[in-house]
């Protein structure tokens, strides 16, 4: 086993980050923005600000080099590839997404189940090809 490339996983995980927050808009800010919006008024809050989308786009990045770092990780195991970079997708989406969203969400019911439901399981969409495109940067 060697050592992982940080450069490659900062280098990775940045453009991971960027398809994630791009694909993560599409999603959560056009098909879904009323259902968010309508969940925030019934919170007693107002729609998302762009000082908050900038943080969700940061946080994002910070996502998409976690998301290439366990590739790097898994990579030695796995194998270089597709299928691994999948299975990195997978992982982080467990614990990133279907953990959180469905405790945070779901459990507590602060959002509707539809919702929950539909941004979970495009997050799974948007890491799979996020965690490619960030793998397909990624060099030992």
């Amino acid at each position: 086993m060697g050592k992982i490339n940080l450069g490659r996983v900062i280098l990775g995980g940045i453009v991971a980050g960027i398809v994630a927050d791009i694909l993560g808009f599409l999603v959560d800010g056009v098909l879904l923005a009323p259902q968010w919006n309508y969940g925030l008024k019934a919170l007693g809050h107002t729609d998302i600000s762009s000082n908050q989308i900038i943080w969700f786009n940061l946080l994002g990045i910070a996502g998409g080099i976690a998301l290439v770092w366990i590739y790097a990780a898994i990579r030695p195991r796995f194998g270089a590839g597709v299928k691994t970079a999948v299975c990195a997708g997978v992982a982080y989406w467990v614990v990133g997404v279907l953990l959180s969203n469905f405790s945070f969400m779901w459990v507590t019911h602060l959002f509707s189940r539809h919702l929950t439901a539909y941004t979970t399981a495009c997050g799974l969409v948007e890491l799979i090809i996020a965690a490619i495109a960030g793998a397909a940067l990624y060099q030992e």
